[in-house]
């Protein structure tokens, strides 16, 4: 009987240690005064952290002229509580952190959070006109990450896809396809994360802007099989090749080496999807789009093959094409060459480079040119904006 009871004892002490965390989340009997943060009120936002034992604390985010690096001190307050108020940043979607005693630190009130790479950041959503797209409508479309295997690349990989709402619910019904690239330092989930691909989707088509469509975000490191929060083991990556051995090599040789990601996009993830999800498999209904590193993989995507993407829109782009590339883009029929930049981004002078290229060529084109840097503000705007313009 002592035995049973010390078994009970046991369970009930584990299960209290277990349920431990999820206790400190509840107000019981309102001992706890709730703290808020970020707490959006008119023209000002606050910032708050419960931090009991810190001596210094900061708040740093990216809207600040400094956004790597500059501080504004927070003030401690009743029960330990650091608080600052600011003036509310213009709308869009910004990045914060709090430094304790110079050591970086998430907002623990914060649910809303992204993942740039290795960090997790959390978010400042300010509403407006800007932002409007960036939050969940009323019809939701799915975010899904399917597998495929690649064999140029010699691994199984992960995508993820989003399908719009009414996709499960219409079994006859095809949609055209939209490959989206993210940039260095990113994967497959960086347009899900910082991009808001699904929620611009979901918002643009449930007001009728946006054609519903099927969005196919792959990885962009040739040696990833997927993000590296799978934890899974990457191939070793040559980043520079001998120029004399290159040139001695057969031209699909040396095709397959320096693009094998875009050889496998074209030729392996295309027909997956075509096979896979109720895609439309003409050029007509593929567009393809890509930022930074994505940009220049959308630029030779649509070198190497001109006349698989009817849509071709590099943002920020680092890539180029030739007059010749150009001219037999423009012999293929695209319908749309969107191009676009910020005017102080680092890229800005390749791109107004390739504008001149398409201009000279008479590639009929837009050259979207916005405020800002080489930042997601402006790729969110540029989704945002030609993701309206694709197959009509």
């Amino acid at each position: 009987m002592k035995r049973i009871l010390s078994s009970i004892t046991l369970c009930l002490a584990l299960a209290g240690t277990m349920n431990a965390q999820e206790l400190a989340n509840f107000n019981f009997g309102g001992r706890q005064r709730p703290v808020i943060s970020p707490e959006i009120q008119n023209d000002s936002v606050t910032f708050r952290l419960k931090a009991d034992y810190a001596t210094v604390v900061k708040l740093s985010g990216s809207w600040m002229p400094n956004p790597y690096g500059g501080t504004i001190d927070m003030f401690r307050g009743p029960g330990n509580v650091w608080e600052v108020k600011i003036p509310l940043p213009e709308p869009e979607i910004y990045t914060y952190n709090f430094v304790v005693d110079g050591v970086a630190v998430n907002d623990p009130q914060n649910v809303y959070v992204q993942r740039d790479g290795t960090r997790f950041l959390p978010m400042l959503i300010v509403p407006g006109e800007r932002t409007e797209n960036y939050n969940e409508a009323t019809r939701h479309g799915t975010v899904s990450h399917p597998w495929y295997h690649s064999n140029v690349l010699g691994m199984d990989r992960r995508l993820t896809v989003y399908t719009p709402y009414g996709y499960e619910n219409n079994p006859k019904k095809k949609y055209p396809v939209l490959y989206l690239l993210h940039g260095a330092g990113g994967d497959e989930e960086a347009w899900i994360s910082m991009g808001r691909t699904a929620q611009i989707l979901d918002n643009l088509i449930e007001k009728g802007l946006a054609e519903p469509m099927i969005v196919v975000m792959p990885n962009g490191n040739a040696n990833q099989a997927a993000a590296r929060t799978l934890g899974i083991p990457e191939k070793p990556m040559q980043m520079r090749w001998d120029r004399e051995a290159l040139a001695q090599m057969p031209e699909a040789e040396r095709n397959k080496l320096m693009n094998g990601y875009v050889i496998s996009l074209c030729e392996e993830i295309v027909p997956f999807i075509e096979k896979n999800f109720r895609a439309i498999a003409k050029p007509a209904s593929r567009a393809i789009a890509g930022l930074s590193m994505g940009g220049g993989h959308t630029i030779t995507a649509s070198n190497l093959y001109p006349e698989m993407f009817d849509y071709i829109c590099p943002l920020s782009a680092a890539g180029s094409a030739t007059p010749e590339q150009v001219a037999t883009l423009k012999k293929a029929g695209v319908k749309l060459y969107f191009l676009a930049c910020g005017n102080t981004d680092f890229l800005f002078e390749g791109s107004k480079t390739l504008d001149k290229t398409l201009t000279e060529q008479g590639l009929d084109h837009e050259f979207f040119v916005s405020e800002g840097g080489h930042v997601w503000a402006n790729w969110r705007l540029y989704l945002n904006t030609f993701a309206q313009k694709l197959f009509k």
